[in-house]
């Protein structure tokens, strides 16, 4: 007797069944505490130097009071000099401007004389941290020079130009151009070693190792140095255009000191206090960005 051969089929995998991922938006943070947190944050850095000014005012307006003699009061400041705060875009032709215009004038000055002693600056402080000789040689003099007062360089400038405005060109120039050198030359001397050991690998030509190794790793010094100078320019620039004359925020301090408009001058000092404030957050602003957070901000 024979029994029938079973027969044996190969079983059919049943797909699984389809799963379709479903993108999940990521959660956003409330919009109420998130206001409530940045909202805080700015009081916490405007509230404090607020309170501040105010109690400067109102201990200056005790000590002083309403006396007409010397030193005026915040409110005595704020009646004379009213118009002058109030208008500052005001041209009546010749110097008499509103302090906008004075201090965009300042503002022109520093700008050129900054940009040349910038660009030289780099330069040359790129040539004495890259090369050892002209560190040995010229170090020291940059280290002479930049103790020299700005003012005294006034004389030097009108000699060899004999007009107030490259004079004052000259003296923001060469005020503003030693912390840049020096910074940018110690940033070239403090490159790490491993980097310039990987340009040698890779056999960087001079041009590429200046712009993929040397220049990233010393623009935070560079900026620094450049920070320092803008600062300088700005007080050289006010003390140089006392003497020279003409339009320009220090020309306007000279001339109401010899008018005897105390209040007039107390209304440009804030002015160039603050100018002088944002001018240096705008290179400190510039060198975040352009380091990509490793300049000091």
């Amino acid at each position: 007797m024979t029994y029938p051969k079973p027969l044996f089929t190969s079983a059919t995998p049943t797909p699984a069944p389809a799963v379709t991922a479903v993108a999940v938006p990521p959660a956003r943070p409330p919009l109420l505490p998130e206001l409530g947190r940045r909202a805080k944050a700015v009081a916490g850095v405007v509230i404090p130097p607020v309170l501040t000014l105010l109690v400067v005012l109102v201990a200056w307006q005790a000590i002083v009071g309403d006396s007409y003699t010397g030193l005026p009061s915040p409110k005595q400041v704020w009646l004379e000099s009213k118009d002058l705060i109030l208008h500052p875009f005001y041209d009546h032709g010749g110097v008499d401007k509103g302090l906008f215009w004075h201090v965009f004038t300042s503002l022109k000055r520093v700008g050129i004389g900054f940009s040349i002693s910038a660009v030289c600056g780099i330069l040359l402080g790129v040539f004495v941290g890259s090369n050892r000789w002209a560190h040995r040689g010229l170090d020291p003099i940059f280290q002479v020079l930049r103790t020299v007062p700005p003012l005294a360089w006034l004389p030097i400038s009108l000699a060899a130009f004999h007009q107030a405005n490259p004079s004052a060109l000259f003296v923001i120039f060469i005020t503003a151009i030693w912390p840049i050198i020096i910074n940018t030359a110690v940033g070239v001397r403090n490159i790490p070693s491993d980097y310039v050991n990987v340009a040698k690998v890779l056999r960087l030509s001079p041009v590429e190792y200046f712009f993929k190794i040397l220049l990233p790793a010393t623009t935070p010094y560079i900026f620094t140095g450049l920070r320092i100078g803008i600062g300088m320019s700005w007080l050289a620039i006010v003390a140089s255009e006392m003497l020279l004359g003409g339009v320009g925020i220090g020309f306007f301090i000279w001339d109401q000191y010899n008018a005897s408009r105390i209040a007039d001058i107390i209304v440009a000092l804030a002015w160039v206090g603050v100018t002088g404030f944002f001018l240096d957050r705008l290179v400190a602003l510039i060198g975040h960005f352009v380091s990509r957070g490793n300049a000091a901000s």
